[in-house]
């Protein structure tokens, strides 16, 4: 068992989808069946690591002496790692219930390429080096542009156009010549412990690629390149759940983690001159996306400028530079996965089951839904950060972080930040319980189906059960800290 085993099989799986196209049983059966491999997978290499300290290396490709495509378990990347392959399994019901109660066409292409997606996300949770990140990062990007652009409607198609365009030109224009420039000037791309820059890189040439790497990391969302996922929301719900929770936007924190850690080294980026100027960038991002968010009546805007904001948490984690908001940030790209995704089920199963997309239009909902708007008030609680829900921890983290940073404006934010998340995240919920429903409401909505219903009950749960059981993952992104 090998990282390479749990990159193969959602590609394995894609393949073997998109050959049963029209076979309907077996396609479905494939789909259901691709995530439990690689959910064993993934846990056979934790167990491995964290027994044996075993990190199952494996180099696929050597192209130069120093430059590899390689692949091996790391504690931040089997965070990641886990958090897909769990969430996979929820999401795949999910997206097959809620694509066949729409009416939607081509699923086979469709559950072929989210697998592809998945087999990506874990090529970058297990990449060696940053060559290797990049590799599966682009593979990603071009894999989920047939998901974005599903619905073959004009405004789809203009949607994924800005989604894949901005992704390619941050990565392309910015990450590869960064990418390059730190291959040249150290002669290496691995991961290492404390980074591979110091002593290597002045200072002043450090700081102008950590502006470059920062913004080169497009799936980070930092403003002003962040436009490309508000214009994914066109995509049917899965995919919203897909790029927001499981792997795309947790690519690129995930991504900017590593780099910090790994490539600067924290000691290293305190000490560079653009650091505050990038931090503050964080912040900013972090209460425009949260204003943004408080003025959209849609609901899948609504969540995707929440999105923009928690990103820049984590991103603000790692740019602090401090062991506590790093781990903080490592902790958030978790929480916030298990919570954003249950808020997008709920948006999902709200607009199949009633055909409300909107806030303002979700009075008195919880009395035909009350199942759904339950979970998305749990999912609520996890991503502004309250118990009992396992957002608290990540929160606590950040927060701890900065204070001992002395960056208190950070702090200020941070709470600011979570206000507004308040602000955003329960008019839905006091809407859909407190007020009654219009005249003109159909009696007839209820629940939806149940393979929307169970996932995003599932994944409430887990936010609860992370609240409780947040050892393992603090103790796992420790060992990436230390």
């Amino acid at each position: 068992m090998t990282p390479l085993t749990a990159v193969a099989i959602p590609m394995i799986g894609a393949v073997a989808i998109a050959l049963a196209a029209h076979r309907p049983r077996l396609r479905d059966s494939l789909c259901f069946a691709t995530p439990l491999p690689l959910f064993a997978a993934v846990v056979m290499l934790t167990s491995a690591y964290v027994v044996a300290g075993d990190t199952r290396a494996v180099t696929l490709l050597e192209l130069m002496p120093g430059l590899e495509i390689a692949l091996a378990v790391h504690p931040l990347g089997l965070t990641f790692a886990l958090l897909a392959a769990t969430l996979y399994i929820v999401a795949t019901p999910y997206a097959l219930g809620y694509m066949k109660h729409g009416g939607y066409g081509n699923l086979a292409r469709f559950m072929a390429c989210y697998a592809i997606a998945l087999g990506a996300a874990m090529g970058i949770a297990f990449a060696e080096n940053l060559l290797t990140l990049y590799l599966f990062y682009e593979i990603l990007s071009i894999s989920t542009y047939p998901l974005v652009a599903h619905t073959g409607t004009d405004k789809a198609r203009s949607g994924a156009r800005t989604y894949l365009a901005l992704l390619l030109v941050t990565s392309v224009g910015l990450m590869l010549p960064a990418m390059v420039a730190i291959w040249m000037l150290t002669g290496t791309l691995a991961f290492t412990p404390e980074g591979i820059m110091a002593g290597r890189v002045d200072p002043a040439l450090g700081a102008l690629l950590l502006v470059v790497l920062a913004y080169g990391i497009g799936k980070a969302a930092l403003m002003p390149f962040h436009r490309w996922l508000p214009a994914a929301m066109v995509a049917p719900t899965p995919v919203s759940a897909l790029l927001h929770a499981v792997a795309v936007v947790k690519a690129g924190v995930f991504s900017m983690l590593t780099v910090a850690l790994f490539i600067f080294g924290l000691d290293y980026l305190r000490g560079l001159a653009t650091q505050p100027l990038m931090l503050y960038i964080a912040v900013f991002t972090m209460l425009a996306a949260s204003l943004v968010a408080l003025h959209q009546d849609n609901l899948k805007a609504r969540l995707a400028y929440s999105t923009v904001s928690q990103l820049a948490y984590i991103v603000t984690g790692a740019l602090l530079a401090t062991e506590l908001s790093a781990l903080g940030g490592g902790l958030h790209m978790l929480m916030h996965g298990f919570g954003k995704i249950t808020l997008f089920f709920c948006a999902g199963a709200i607009y199949i089951a009633s055909g409300i997309n909107t806030v303002s239009g979700m009075d008195g909902l919880a009395r035909r839904m009350p199942l759904t708007m339950l979970a998305f008030f749990v999912g609520a609680l996890c991503v502004i950060g309250l118990p009992p829900s396992g957002g608290f921890w990540s929160k606590w983290y950040l927060v701890s972080g900065a204070y001992s940073a002395g960056h208190y404006l950070v702090v200020g934010a941070f709470v600011l930040s979570t206000l507004l998340n308040i602000a955003y995240l329960l008019p839905p919920v006091t809407r859909a319980f407190l007020k009654p429903p219009p005249d003109d409401r159909a009696s007839g909505i209820n629940e939806a189906p149940a393979l929307c219903l169970i996932p995003l009950l599932l994944t409430a749960a887990g936010t609860l059960v992370l609240f409780v059981l947040a050892d393992p993952a603090y103790h796992l992104l420790t060992g990436a800290l230390s």
